[in-house]
């Protein structure tokens, strides 16, 4: 292929096409109707030698050399945004970017809301998703372009992730309001737990993997004591709500557990042993550092989280 001769709009299409997988709304996405997204098509498929898509029920699918060049397109996309971006100033109040975050469910209770109703007041046609990244693959998933920045923790980054620390929390137990075990032994409300009752009652645990361990059995295993997990789940919602409702308890980080206790009756206590906290930080593909809304949104981001900080 001469690119002399392509005509690099072409890319354009093909770009919408393979996100969309339809050239109804591919042709919506970048202001073309139907017949024409079809016509570049049809030249696409001339230009390079490949069918590109092939129908499948109500969408068209991409063949194996169409799929491979939907990263290097998206990256090369990105990049012309960024490298063009400074040519105008960036109004919130008009923009009409959509975002995804990887994170647990953790900042489904403690990002969205105070987030969503930022962007009603200051930029209302913004989109942000919150998803969830792959296990252990948090920067898979900003490699890959799945998402546009992640909340992580504890992770060794690459060179070509920039990175800033948010905030670090504790961890603490919660338990039902009257909790007979801990009524018992005379245990109240924001108590440290004796080591002894701690390791006698059950646990749940958050892992999206179906582990039993975290850190806190790393704390026990230093002082020789282990505990008991009865069930693990792979969202804090799920476990917050199942320590609400049965004698099961849970160690969650701090704020989430102050978020939550009153309005589903839990108590807070805090714990024997020392328990590393979790350093949380937002992280993203360098690609897009200096792009104004990604920037913005940034900003936004660490304006919400940073006061969760229990430095």
């Amino acid at each position: 292929m001469n690119l002399l001769t392509f005509d690099l709009n072409l890319l354009r299409v093909l770009d919408a096409l393979l996100q969309e997988q339809s050239t109804v709304k591919a042709g919506a996405r970048i202001g073309l109707s139907q017949p024409a997204v079809s016509s570049a098509l049809g030249r696409l498929r001339l230009s390079l030698g490949d069918p590109l898509f092939l129908r499948q029920g109500q969408r068209i699918v991409p063949t194996d050399f169409a799929k491979s060049l939907e990263l290097p397109l998206r990256l090369m996309f990105d990049d012309l945004e960024s490298m063009l971006s400074g040519a105008a100033d960036f109004d919130p109040a008009a923009a009409t970017n959509r975002f995804k975050i990887a994170g647990s469910d953790f900042f489904a209770e403690m990002l969205m809301p105070p987030l969503a109703r930022a962007l009603f007041d200051r930029a209302p046609g913004m989109k942000v998703h919150l998803v969830n990244a792959k296990p252990d693959d948090y920067i898979g998933t900003l490699e890959n372009n799945e998402a546009d920045m992640a909340l992580v923790t504890g992770l060794d980054l690459p060179d070509w992730i920039d990175h800033v620390p948010v905030f670090k929390s504790y961890f603490v137990m919660i338990a039902r309001n009257g909790h007979p075990n801990l009524e018992q032994a005379g245990v109240n409300t924001g108590d440290t737990v004796p080591l002894d009752v701690l390791c006698d009652l059950s646990h749940a645990f958050m892992s999206p993997q179906g582990r039993t361990r975290g850190f806190g059995d790393a704390a026990l295993a230093r002082v020789g004591r282990e505990r008991r997990v009865v069930m693990s789940l792979p969202v804090f919602s799920g476990v917050y709500n199942l320590v609400a409702q049965s004698d099961v308890v849970a160690l969650i980080p701090s704020p989430l557990a102050s978020k939550v206790a009153a309005r589903l009756g839990l108590s807070i206590y805090k714990l024997p042993m020392l328990v590393h906290p979790s350093h949380i930080s937002l992280a993203w593909h360098k690609r897009r550092t200096s792009n104004p809304a990604h920037r913005w949104l940034r900003e936004v981001v660490l304006e919400i989280l940073t006061p969760l900080d229990e430095d």
